[in-house]
């Protein structure tokens, strides 16, 4: 048990780690369809934020509200295929709102309490990776694609591997890319979601689409599909063209 925990429990940093942490510096390129309207509202909100709250308090509260909203939803919904009340899915749309507000203002109030760190975009980006999973499962509760399982461990699975492509890239570049359709289409397009089937049910996705004859449902799951063949032939343009370090080497 001894070796297990061990194993389990993170080293210190080496000192060489340590010093590249120090000289680590932020770096992001490229700007989505919504950054600019939704910058506007960050802006107004960071402003009313008290300067003596830490941005890593908002970061995790923001995970932590999202986590809880999703934790709901999955116990009215435990096998995925159940029919949640409208107001847990309401619950579910504030829960994702929050977390994005307060995931998108907690650099502008590092900056603005001069509190910028390596460490602090360490620990924003390790509480997106955990809320990745919650808003995976939460989204395909909300427009039924729960009732396939195969599917639903799809939805996951790109959810995921979307992520860990980002930062591999940014790993390699030095530089976090932004798509013209990236992270923050996608949050307010679940958002929407929610919504939707609060007010028109779960059922709501199996309707069928005037004319075109398909499933509401089908939708997403293209957007899904298309989304991650586009932002994955992206993401290894930049990984294998090579790294800005010494001799085409990663940033590390």
């Amino acid at each position: 048990m001894s070796l297990l925990l061990l194993c389990l429990w993170p080293r210190p940093l080496s000192a060489p780690q340590l010093k590249r942490l120090r000289e680590h510096r932020y770096s992001a390129t490229g700007r989505s369809l919504l950054e600019p309207p939704c910058q506007v509202y960050w802006n107004w909100l960071v402003r009313h934020i008290p300067t003596w709250v830490a941005p890593n308090t908002l970061t995790v509260t923001g995970l932590l509200i999202n986590m809880l909203t999703t934790v709901i939803l999955v116990y009215f919904c435990p096998s995925a295929t159940e029919e949640a009340p409208a107001w847990v899915f309401i619950l579910s749309a504030l829960g994702l709102f929050i977390y994005q507000s307060l995931d998108a203002i907690d650099g502008k109030q590092a900056r603005r309490t001069n509190s910028s760190s390596a460490l602090g975009e360490l620990f924003d980006h390790g509480c997106d990776a955990v809320s990745t999973v919650f808003v995976a499962v939460g989204t395909c509760i909300s427009c039924g694609i729960g009732a396939y399982s195969n599917w639903m461990f799809f939805c996951g699975f790109v959810g995921m591997f979307m992520f860990f492509c980002a930062h591999w890239q940014t790993y390699v570049s030095g530089t976090l890319r932004f798509g013209l359709l990236d992270v923050t289409e996608v949050q307010i397009a679940i958002t929407i979601m929610y919504i939707m089937t609060a007010f028109g049910g779960v059922r709501l996705w199996e309707s069928k689409l005037p004319m075109l004859g398909m499933k509401l449902s089908t939708l997403p799951t293209l957007g899904i599909i298309i989304g991650f063949l586009s932002s994955t032939h992206n993401y290894f343009q930049v990984i294998l063209s090579g790294g800005v370090g010494k001799n085409g080497s990663t940033v590390a």
